[in-house]
């Protein structure tokens, strides 16, 4: 795990967990045992060696100790480890105005190199103007967003968009399907630059975007959107975020990403390429225009 570079809060917990579960499993320590040994359950190791939760030093410490490590500099390195991965990410200062279930989602997004994501409401949120993200914020069931929350929220998409423009940048590879770029969020004015966004970004070299037609003959990707996450350390398996109205669900299970990753590669695979993107964003330039 060492000489990993820069890397969030959120992967830091991923690789630490992961660690402790492959030193839990070669010490051949049930997770209920382990549990014990830290005045905890089964299900909050499970949650530790997810990343899920935060580690206490004390925790890694008598854990280390019930799994045999005993080497001083490991101890020390995994304990370090753990004081960085408690940290806190840039997006902790949003969390006023974002639901408790996307932190993780942010962190997973700053520390991936890969995201391929499918959506068919909105157009991706990296990929979003100011504007359409204002409109989107503005789309909130209940009591109306307050300005100065809805100026957050879009405050947190700029942010969230440097990923395209780091060293290395993020690659992304967005499939759309053609009604949500057809959706007037905003107003023709609002969606007509985001349809000239959109043009601009697609010919960046490290950003993919394919449109679904309307009058396509549908797809196996009928579950709604969602989004596929790898990361350049070794240490951390690819992840399927999938949101809902009020939660989120993250899945890493080997079964869980490979039939996800076969849906994304069959819609890619079967819709227009991505030397048709901008021919399609014209098309639909030239419709809201009139």
């Amino acid at each position: 795990m060492a000489g990993q570079g820069v890397v969030g809060p959120t992967a830091l917990r991923m690789m630490l967990g992961s660690h402790l579960r492959r030193l839990r499993e070669r010490a051949e320590v049930s997770r209920t045992d382990a549990g014990w040994a830290i005045r905890a359950s089964e299900s909050k190791i499970s949650r530790l060696e997810l990343g899920r939760v935060g580690f206490k030093e004390r925790d890694v410490e008598d854990l280390l100790s019930l799994y045999g490590v005993s080497d001083a500099r490991e101890r020390d390195r995994l304990l370090e480890l753990a004081r960085e991965a408690n940290s806190r990410g840039w997006w902790h200062r949003y969390g006023d105005v974002t639901p408790d279930w996307f932190d993780a989602y942010l962190g997973l997004e700053a520390a991936a190199e890969l995201i391929r994501t499918y959506e068919i409401q909105f157009v991706p949120g990296l990929l979003q103007t100011a504007e359409y993200a204002r409109a989107v914020a503005q789309l909130t069931a209940g009591a109306p967003r307050e300005t100065e929350d809805i100026e957050r929220i879009v405050a947190l998409r700029g942010r969230r968009q440097r990923v395209l423009d780091r060293e290395p940048p993020l690659k992304l590879w967005a499939v759309v399907e053609e009604s949500a770029l057809r959706r007037p969020i905003g107003g023709k004015d609002v969606l007509r630059q985001q349809l000239a966004a959109l043009r601009e970004a697609a010919h960046q070299p490290n950003i993919t975007l394919q449109i679904i037609p309307l009058e396509g003959p549908g797809h196996a990707a009928t579950g709604g959107a969602f989004s596929l996450m790898r990361f350049p350390q070794r240490d951390l398996p690819d992840v399927v975020y999938l949101e809902h109205l009020t939660s989120a669900l993250y899945l890493d299970k080997r079964d869980d990403v490979e039939h996800y990753t076969r849906v994304l590669d069959h819609l890619a695979a079967t819709g227009p390429p991505p030397q048709q993107t901008d021919a399609q964003l014209v098309a639909l330039l030239d419709r809201v225009s009139h």
